[in-house]
């Protein structure tokens, strides 16, 4: 799993978020709801588990992930409400949403601290 790659996937989601906004379209809030239908998700669930469960960076990836991604469910909500602005206020800076995304990338530069110094490298 490439967790540089998986940060700017979830950095990414805040221009897919706007861009549904500016576009004014309907999302699948249910699915961006859920931690384990994007890539992290599925390693953090699968592999990651396997391999890392112990160390409590992965516990707190888990966490953190899970909260990014109903905060972005919440946010794709509005979106589909119709509550355009509204929606936009939630992707500012402090808003649970952007304080979830910092939180995720965090976690994740902290697995994968842990996982290298669990595997030696």
């Amino acid at each position: 799993m490439d967790l540089d790659q998986a940060i700017n996937k979830h950095v990414e989601w805040k221009v897919k978020l706007r861009s549904a906004i500016a576009k004014q379209e309907k999302l699948d809030a249910a699915t961006i709801a859920r931690d384990d239908c994007c890539d992290l998700g599925r390693w953090l669930y699968g592999e990651a588990r396997a391999k890392y469960a112990t160390l409590p960076a992965y516990t707190a990836c888990v966490e953190k992930h899970r909260t990014f991604h109903r905060e972005a469910g919440k946010v794709a909500e509005t979106i589909n409400a119709g509550l355009f602005t509204q929606a936009e206020a939630m992707l500012g800076v402090g808003t649970p949403y952007s304080q979830a995304s910092n939180e995720t990338c965090s976690a994740i530069r902290a697995l994968k601290k842990d996982a290298r110094v669990t595997a030696g490298a």
